[in-house]
């Protein structure tokens, strides 16, 4: 009897020394959760995006966040506490409209989780499930050197497109050169060699880091521009001399357009049917489009000019020249007023004796007027002396990286 209840007191130990060892049973016997990492560590947004259904859209113009949120399935209590999160993690008045989103639903109708696009690289993620209501995603950015070479074939825009540049490094090139080339004067075999860096996310680009070297070319003529950095917040481009490629006078005052029509001293008027001198030089462009004084000056007049110039702004630099902006739609300086080079001092318009939107640019020296497409200007301060061997050194290392056939 003693020996059969010692085998039955045996048994029972040994089978609950075994179900204390199976998985998911604590030492009352009740089961527990596995623990699940559901951070960047495992899922770059934190949670596996494969698990739910998923439907895309974009912010609506109007839009506020409590109702985006309410439209998208959350409850008017879920989508308050969610507003209420504090503005360091998302500022709910920066809610744009057009900016992309992704709700996430379980069953095709529980919404569990809404991201949210505020740029390419970031995204603010809200969870109706979990305790951690908000949190951000940065994707990863990776900076990539990339080189260039585009010859103009039909216009800077369309060919630098073509050869895959973006539109960024159109401007970023259009910026370096604003005083040196006349864009709205290509020639069709002028070329550009750029030497520069692009932030890239997933494959997509986000922007130029930096144009580290580029040249012009035309003809036997080639001007570079080297960036160089002498750290006191001044001038960053330089040519091989030494020469900031800033100056005093811009080449055109506006950007990205086309010259309808260039510098004639015997010009058909597209009005009257007459020959008539044209000191000017005609830029088509849609109304509206901004006008930018050339350079720092005092605006000597601006209002409605003499014959057929509608509505004009004129410009006194210094002692030698003087610049006029005419047949604007409106102006936004007045006479007296002192303006900075770039600064935007009328709109285009087709006022006065014009055929279409456009603006006629005119220049004088001395009282004379000149060809604004001759119109020569001195370069602004130039490198300090001691850093003009570091400039040449990086010139030619910039040169050497330009891995492109000439």
């Amino acid at each position: 009897m003693k020996l059969r209840l010692s085998t039955i007191l045996l048994t029972i130990f040994v089978v609950l020394s075994a179900l204390s060892c199976l998985p998911g049973r604590n030492r009352g016997g009740a089961a527990t959760e596995p623990e699940v990492t559901v951070k960047d560590t495992v899922y770059p947004l934190g949670f596996c995006t494969d698990s739910f259904t998923v439907v895309s859209g974009t912010i609506k113009s109007g839009d506020n966040f409590t109702a985006w949120l309410t439209r998208l399935g959350a409850s008017a209590q879920q989508a308050h506490a969610l507003a209420g999160v504090p503005d360091s993690i998302f500022d709910v008045r920066k809610l744009r409209a057009g900016n992309a989103y992704r709700a996430y639903y379980r069953d095709s109708s529980a919404l569990q989780y809404v991201v949210y696009s505020n740029s390419q690289v970031r995204e603010t993620i809200f969870s109706l499930r979990d305790s951690i209501p908000v949190w951000t995603y940065e994707r990863p950015v990776e900076v990539v050197t990339k080189t260039a070479d585009v010859t103009i074939n039909s216009s800077l825009w369309n060919d630098m497109i073509a050869a895959g540049a973006t539109p960024d490094l159109i401007v970023s090139i259009a910026d370096i050169y604003a005083w040196t080339v006349d864009f709205f004067g290509l020639q069709k075999g002028d070329r550009f060699r750029i030497l520069y860096s692009e932030r890239m996310c997933e494959g997509e680009s986000i922007g130029i880091e930096k144009v580290s070297y580029a040249e012009f070319h035309r003809g036997e003529t080639c001007l570079p521009a080297v960036y160089f950095d002498q750290g006191d917040g001044g001038n960053t481009y330089w040519n091989e001399k030494g020469e900031s490629m800033r100056k005093a006078f811009l080449k055109a005052p506006l950007k990205f357009t086309r010259i309808s029509s260039g510098y004639s001293l015997h010009r058909l008027h597209p009005v009257h049917g007459t020959v008539r001198a044209h000191t000017g030089v005609d830029y088509a462009a849609p109304t509206g489009t901004p006008v930018r004084s050339i350079g720092d000056g005092t605006v000597l007049s601006a209002g409605w000019g003499k014959g057929g110039a509608g509505n004009m702004v004129k410009i006194r630099h210094n002692s030698v020249y003087t610049t006029a902006y005419l047949h604007l739609s409106k102006m936004a300086v007045k006479a007296g007023q002192r303006v900075s080079q770039g600064q935007v001092i009328g709109y285009v318009g087709m006022t006065g004796t014009a055929t279409g939107p456009h603006l006629d640019f005119r220049v004088w020296r001395n009282g004379s007027p000149i060809n604004p497409l001759k119109l020569e200007s001195p370069p602004s301060e130039p490198i300090r002396k001691e850093n003009l061997p570091a400039l040449d050194s990086v010139l030619v290392a910039m040169r050497a990286s330009l891995v492109i056939d000439k």
